[in-house]
């Protein structure tokens, strides 16, 4: 199967997004053409859809599922398509520019929350309900924080702010018996947080694999806790999604990259060796990391429970204006 990679460059907040995304061009080096904008056949007869990922290691099973031919079989060329920042493929998919998108949750949400027509087609990755999570907390061992509503008065570093970081630890603070309106957030790349801690500029620093077990390597830090687990267990970390006009217009290719989807990701979840085999060139990630990298669950089942959950605390928080019937906004 065909498949081509190009980035798209965006930086606008997703308020920003949703009032003037409907009206953009295409993302800067999308290169998407107007056939494939609206899922027409290509050559071989196949239906031509882009598709927008994250750079991010869960995004390797749509590749693993090109390269083993599950969305041909379904009659889809997938046009693959990377963006640095997941707010920027949902104008993109608003517009037409991306045919479906895979990021987070919240974010889809968010837009929903600030007038773009938003629909999840398929679960993609969760989180652990029990056990090791995929992202966790970590704070030095002489901190003398041991809860997360210890976490009060502190400043606790996320990758961005009002996503799923802040508001599971603000959750978890509450669970703890804490108020959720004491803790301190900063905004920091995953690579520079251990470095931060180290230093003592924060207090904790919320990270994912692999940076997580890296930082837990260190005797001189330790786990707080898993966040996702603690407010959510199950926490879906990453969704399917096109836009309404696109589901109403093309429902038989929406169709056709659920059931596609869901294949892949179910094959991808039995093959974690496969998969991850493929992540060296999918990420320039050193084979040694990839072999042993800690995964999400793969699952195309739309977590509709969790997701409801979710955005019932985001509206708790502040995050939303109000919760998104998620039943309502899901692809049957």
């Amino acid at each position: 199967m065909k498949k081509r990679l190009s980035t798209i460059f965006a930086g606008a907040s997703i308020a920003a997004l949703a009032l003037t995304g409907c009206g953009q061009g295409s993302p800067s080096g999308s290169g998407s053409t107007d056939e494939a904008s609206s899922g027409g056949s290509d050559a071989s007869g196949l239906t031509k859809v882009v598709v927008g990922v994250l750079p991010i290691a869960p995004s390797v099973a749509v590749k693993y599922g090109i390269d083993n031919g599950i969305f041909e079989k379904h009659g889809l060329d997938i046009e693959l398509t990377t963006s640095s920042a997941g707010a920027a493929m949902l104008p993109a998919v608003s517009t037409g520019d991306l045919n479906f998108a895979v990021g987070n949750p919240l974010s889809v949400l968010t837009a929903v929350d600030k007038g773009l027509d938003m629909k999840i087609v398929s679960g993609y990755s969760d989180s652990k309900a029990e056990g090791d999570d995929i992202n966790g907390v970590v704070v030095r061992g002489d901190s003398g924080i041991k809860t997360f509503a210890d976490l009060a008065g502190k400043t606790t570093s996320v990758n961005a702010l009002k996503t799923q970081g802040d508001l599971t630890i603000m959750e978890s603070a509450a669970i703890d018996g804490g108020t959720p309106g004491d803790l301190k957030f900063s905004e920091m790349p995953f690579p520079d947080m251990e470095a931060q801690l180290d230093r003592k500029n924060v207090d904790g620093v919320w990270l994912p694999e692999p940076f997580l077990s890296k930082a837990l390597a260190n005797s001189d830090n330790e786990l707080l806790g898993y966040p996702n687990q603690k407010a959510i267990p199950g926490l879906p970390t990453m969704v399917s999604f096109t836009s309404g006009k696109f589901a109403e217009e093309k429902p038989e290719v929406v169709a056709d990259f659920k059931a596609a989807m869901t294949e892949t990701l179910a094959a991808a979840e039995d093959d974690q060796t496969g998969a991850k085999a493929l992540l060296p060139e999918f990420m320039k990630m050193d084979p040694k990391v990839a072999e042993t990298l800690k995964m999400e669950t793969w699952d195309g089942a739309v977590p509709t429970e969790q997701l409801s959950k979710l955005a019932e605390l985001a509206a708790e928080h502040k995050f939303l204006s109000k919760a998104p019937d998620v039943d309502a906004m899901t692809v049957k």
